[in-house]
């Protein structure tokens, strides 16, 4: 019987067990450390932030997937097992990131934390509402989910220009790529949206010295940052001298340095923050199984793992 490892920190496992459970009964499922299966009996691990060194002890593992778009919780371990890594590619997944993304993009640009406070002072605050087509919105990372969102932000009327290293053909959006490109797209972005992966050329990317490179003659006065991508991208110091200083007028944090966010950040009660729970595609276990179960079948059954991770690349 094949055997199939979660390696979950932080999240309950128990949702994944049951719907493996319903959906494939021949699968063996071992929660860890929770289980007195052999490590070398593991065939496949599903991990989400796993702890050091537990997937380095599956001598036989035959693939690991990721609990989640991003990859980098997984090749931060430094014994990592020579075998494929696949990161989850679901339409689930990519249509909950695009509904954040348009959500706290319309959120900035409809000035609604603005009305908020008004309602909270019982006194509305005259000010002027723009089109969303006079609004810039600048997509960084334009693999599926930024590709997606980048299309609906496209069909609400913004004008977006997309970010990547390479150059991507996308209806509708303006294409800047690799790091020759960046200062043009950052000085063309009313709006920054990040949703690039976590990788040694893109940690910390988003510091002051980015931050002043944004557009500062838009529609809102001071640019605006949205990152749901990973929390290791951005330097949270940064962000908060850029809030104070002006250099940005407000920013969305789904991710953070340190998860979960300190107790202590200033990012919690600064009035141009936003935050949320690190939810913006919050992975749902039912359409995420059936992916990890069709995967293992397509590998049982002697054919190519999809989706799998350029280690040198980070993604």
């Amino acid at each position: 019987m094949t055997k199939l490892a979660l390696v979950i920190s932080r999240w309950d496992p128990q949702p994944w067990i049951d719907r493996f459970a319903h959906l494939a009964p021949e699968l063996n499922v071992c929660k860890w450390p929770d289980d007195d299966t052999p490590p070398e009996d593991i065939d496949y691990a599903l991990a989400w932030q796993p702890p050091d060194g537990v997937l380095a002890g599956f001598a036989n593992l035959k693939a690991i997937f990721s609990l989640g778009a991003g990859v980098d919780h997984i090749l931060r371990e430094p014994k990592l097992p020579d075998v494929p890594l696949v990161r989850v590619v679901d339409p689930d997944l990519t249509m909950r990131m695009s509904e954040y993304v348009c959500l706290h993009v319309l959120m900035h640009h409809r000035q609604q934390r603005l009305m908020d406070a008004d309602q909270a002072n019982t006194d509305w605050t005259e000010r002027p509402q723009w089109s969303a087509s006079a609004m810039r919105v600048g997509v960084m990372g334009l693999g599926e989910l930024g590709r997606d969102a980048a299309e609906k932000l496209v069909h609400l009327g913004f004008q977006v220009n997309g970010w990547s290293n390479s150059a991507k053909q996308i209806d509708g959006v303006t294409s800047f790529a690799g790091k020759g490109e960046l200062d043009a797209f950052l000085g063309a972005s009313d709006i920054l949206v990040c949703l690039l992966p976590h990788t040694p050329d893109t940690h910390a990317i988003l510091n002051r010295d980015l931050f002043r490179k944004l557009k500062t003659d838009g529609p809102l006065g001071a640019p605006v940052l949205i990152n749901a991508g990973r929390g290791k991208l951005q330097v949270e110091a940064d962000i908060l001298a850029s809030l104070d200083a002006g250099e940005l007028g407000a920013v969305t944090l789904d991710v953070f340095e340190t998860e979960p966010l300190p107790a202590d950040s200033r990012l919690w009660h600064h009035p141009g923050v936003t935050l949320t729970p690190h939810n913006a595609a919050d992975s749902d276990p039912e359409a995420l199984c059936k992916y990890i179960l069709g995967q293992i079948r397509r590998h049982e059954a002697g054919e190519t793992l999809q989706n799998v991770v350029d280690r040198g690349a980070g993604y």
